[in-house]
């Protein structure tokens, strides 16, 4: 029996734009929440929100990281300068103004495209 099929091979590659494609605020999250992103528990359960933000290229996570803190009242749960993830913790108000000044930042002084900040 004569094998017909042909196979396909197929390469993605990411192309490092600069971009935040992800910007979103988690009000009152479940616990079960924290603990399976590995938050720590001492600091994080009393939080009401998490914020979330995925960026391009990765390394725009340590600036990132470094406006939400100095921005008010976060905490940095975690920050990937590999994956450009980012993820901090706090009051709803404080984590909100942390993301939306990120995100105004990267657009209006680092040319970033930015995707709307989203909430729920």
């Amino acid at each position: 029996m004569e094998n017909n099929h042909k196979q396909i091979r197929i390469v993605q590659e990411t192309v490092a734009g600069k971009e935040i494609t992800l910007a979103h605020v988690m009000g009152g999250p479940a616990p079960i929440i924290y603990q399976k992103l590995g938050l720590n528990p001492s600091i994080d359960y009393g939080s009401s929100a998490i914020g979330i933000m995925n960026m391009t290229p990765s390394e725009s996570a340590v600036i990132a990281s470094d406006i939400a803190v100095k921005s008010g009242n976060v905490y940095l749960g975690f920050a990937d300068r590999f994956t450009g993830t980012l993820i901090i913790t706090g009051e709803i108000a404080d984590v909100t103004s942390a993301i939306e000044e990120i995100v105004a930042y990267f657009r209006d002084t680092l040319g970033y495209v930015v995707c709307k900040v989203t909430k729920r």
